[in-house]
C-alpha cells in the first residue's frame, strides 16, 4: 500500500470509533521507511487529552489496526494528543483555529513553498493568511502540511527577575 492510502484508510477506520469515544480524529500520519513503519494517531478532546484517555485510545486503535492490518511486517503505533504545534488537515480547522499563528508547506507554489502568518481563515477553496502586514492566498489543495505553530510560554521560572 502507498503511504497515502495507507494513512487515507486508516482515517476512514478510525473516525468513527474515535467519536464513538468522545475523541476527534485529529490526523493520521506514516513515518519511517521501508524498516519498521510508524504510524502516529493524533486524538483531541474539547477538554484536552490526559495520559489516561492516550492510554484508553491506544487499546481501541490497536484493535482497529490488528484487524485491518495495515502491513505485512511489524510497525509501530503511536497515539497522543495533537500538542501545541497542532496539524491543520481538514478545512473546518482552518476556519476553528484562525487567529493562530501557522506554517504551511505548500506544492505548485508561484511563489514561495513555505507561509508563516497569522491564519485568517478560508475564502472560498483558499485559506487565507496575514503576512508580514499582507494578505495572502493559498489554495487548500495545495496545501502539503499545516501546523499550529505552537509556542509554549511558561512564565517566569524560579529564579527569573
Amino acid at each position: 500500500m502507498l503511504m497515502k492510502n495507507v494513512t487515507t484508510r486508516l482515517t476512514e477506520l478510525l473516525e468513527p470509533h474515535a467519536e464513538e469515544h468522545g475523541f476527534e480524529l485529529v490526523a493520521v500520519e506514516q513515518t519511517g521507511g521501508h524498516g519498521t513503519p510508524v504510524i502516529r494517531v493524533m486524538l483531541d478532546r474539547p477538554d484536552g487529552v490526559t495520559l489516561d484517555a492516550v492510554a484508553s485510545a491506544n487499546e481501541w486503535v490497536s484493535e482497529v489496526l490488528d484487524a485491518e492490518d495495515p502491513f505485512d511486517k511489524p510497525y509501530t503505533l503511536e497515539v497522543s494528543s495533537p500538542g501545541v504545534d497542532r496539524p491543520l488537515v481538514k478545512r473546518a480547522d482552518f476556519v476553528r483555529f484562525s487567529g493562530e499563528t501557522v506554517n504551511l508547506k505548500v506544492q505548485n507554489a508561484e511563489k514561495r513553498k513555505s507561509w508563516t502568518g497569522v491564519l485568517v481563515g478560508m475564502e472560498n477553496d483558499d485559506v487565507v493568511l496575514d503576512v508580514e502586514e499582507q494578505r495572502v492566498l493559498v489554495p487548500y489543495e495545495n496545501i502539503l502540511k499545516a501546523r499550529i505553530k505552537g509556542v509554549v510560554d511558561f512564565g517566569k521560572g524560579r529564579g527569573a527577575e
